[in-house]
Formats: structure tokens, C-alpha cells, sequence
């Protein structure tokens, strides 16, 4: 992985809810095991620490039938344990962090940050996250799937606040 600027990725959603409920289900261990992790996969919360240098660290689990057999297929664990670092806390309105990508089968290590910026609007909070491309083009388009897939739960357990 080179040291320079990756591209980033941008992905909007507007939510009818409050910006402190959006902000709620990002910032604690209840509301990230409600949505986060793309379908298929469950998180359990290991340790959050809500600060600049505070580290939030998960454990995700294939859960799906699909999902084990990619996961098995790749010849990678069903559990992979993550580590994200937060760089800024400014609630309720900007989130940014460091995630450690360091699951992946004969790649070296590397860190992608990820902003989220919650926007209140006349329909609700707009949110905006960017997150910096993966190592390569195809875990790129994976990772956009997921967080596709991780907003459209973040949408269903805002319906369920």
C-alpha cells in the first residue's frame, strides 16, 4: 500500500429522524449492534471509547449461509475482530475514524479513515460519508456494497427508535 492520498468514496442518505437519533446509533454500543455490518454478518461490541484516540472494537460474524460460504471461499475467519481509532467527536453533527484493515488474505495492513457528517434538513438528517478506497478497485466496490447494505439497516433501526 503506497503512502499517498487514496480516492475517496461519498455516499448520501437522507433519514426521517432526529440528527441525536442518527447520532445515537453511531456513537453507541445498543445502536452500532443494531445496524452495523452488512447483511448477513452480526456485530457484537467489544470496547467504545468515544474520544479522539478512542477506540471502538468489534468483533463481525458471518451469519448468513451466503456469507459463510464467500468467507470460507476467500480463506478468511467467519469472526473478524476490528479496530477503529476515532480522530474527531463532535456530536451531534461530525464523526471521523481510522479503521484497521488488516483481515485481508496476502495484503499488508493499512489504515482507511471514514467521516460521517450529519446535516439536519427539512425532511430529516442528510448523511454524508466518506470513506477512502480500499487497496484495490474490486474490495473497493465490496466495501461500497457493504456500506450500502449497513445504511439501508441504519435506515430500518431508525424506524424501529
Amino acid at each position: 500500500m503506497s503512502s499517498g492520498a487514496r480516492r475517496t468514496v461519498t455516499l448520501e442518505r437522507t433519514f426521517e429522524a432526529s440528527i441525536e437519533e442518527v447520532w445515537d446509533l453511531w456513537t453507541t454500543r445498543d445502536g452500532i449492534e443494531s445496524w452495523w455490518g452488512p447483511d448477513g454478518f452480526a456485530v457484537k461490541v467489544r470496547a467504545l471509547d468515544l474520544r479522539p484516540g478512542g477506540a471502538l472494537l468489534y468483533m463481525t460474524t458471518a451469519v448468513g449461509s451466503d456469507q459463510i460460504a464467500f468467507m470460507k471461499n476467500a480463506g478468511m475467519p467467519l469472526s473478524i475482530e476490528t479496530r477503529v481509532t476515532y480522530t474527531v467527536v463532535d456530536p451531534p453533527r461530525r464523526l471521523a475514524y481510522s479503521t484497521r484493515a488488516d483481515f485481508i488474505p496476502g495484503v499488508e495492513p493499512y489504515d482507511a479513515t471514514t467521516v460521517v457528517d450529519l446535516h439536519d434538513t427539512a425532511d430529516g438528517v442528510r448523511l454524508v460519508l466518506t470513506q477512502e478506497a480500499m487497496h484495490d478497485e474490486s474490495w473497493t466496490q465490496m466495501a461500497i456494497m457493504g456500506w450500502e447494505s449497513e445504511l439501508n439497516r441504519l435506515a430500518e433501526a431508525l424506524k424501529k427508535a
